[in-house]
């Protein structure tokens, strides 16, 4: 059990530095009026996936820890490093809900339920950041750069992130069902929550 945890602890670690890297080197930056930016960009679906590997909790603070850092070191995100830290820990932790706690994907071995259950994990969590983030990211910049600046970014940031929720669904389950069958091989697939029978 200890073991697990010290993996577990060092995967969260793996995925904090994948989705910083895929967040600050492969995304596509659009700069808006007033100097503010958006992007499109993969990060959300290496919290989603991190959210099926190791479960909500694990997935959401990797994810959300290396999108985090990413803000950190741009001057134009730097302010919403706070913002991103808990809109990210929430993907992760809505998708680790559905995945685990409703569809027990790493209890099952039907693939057509897994990649179901896969698929709604992560267009839930996506889903939610999808109208989370525009909103938030509206009041934020309203208390913080002013009305004026909220309100021309706003349609941006809605485009920006419907797109990145669609790519990371696609991608984040894909990767998933690809990685399983591998992670199972290499002693790497844990079992997360509880099966009906072991309650």
């Amino acid at each position: 059990m200890r073991n697990e945890k010290v993996q577990k602890l060092v995967m969260t670690g793996v995925f904090a530095a994948l989705s910083y890297v895929v967040f600050t080197f492969l995304q596509i930056k659009i700069t808006l009026p007033g100097g503010d930016a958006t992007s499109i960009h993969l990060g959300n679906a290496v919290c989603v996936l991190g959210a099926l590997i190791l479960g909500g909790l694990y997935g959401g603070i990797g994810g959300a820890l290396g999108m985090t850092i990413g803000d950190i070191f741009d001057p134009v995100y730097v302010v919403y490093a706070p913002k991103t830290f808990l809109l990210k820990l929430c993907i992760g932790l809505i998708t680790g809900l559905i995945a685990h706690k409703c569809g027990k994907i790493t209890h099952i071995s039907d693939k057509k339920k897994i990649f179901q259950w896969t698929l709604f994990a992560a267009i839930g969590g996506l889903a939610f950041n999808m109208v989370a983030d525009p909103l938030v990211g509206y009041f934020y910049k309203l208390l913080i750069l002013g009305k004026p600046a909220a309100d021309i970014t706003l349609a941006w940031n809605i485009a920006s992130t419907s797109i990145n929720a669609v790519l990371s669904t696609i991608v984040a389950v894909a990767v998933y069902m690809a990685l399983r069958p591998a992670l199972q091989k290499a002693g790497l697939f844990f079992k997360i929550g509880k099966t009906e029978e072991a309650k």
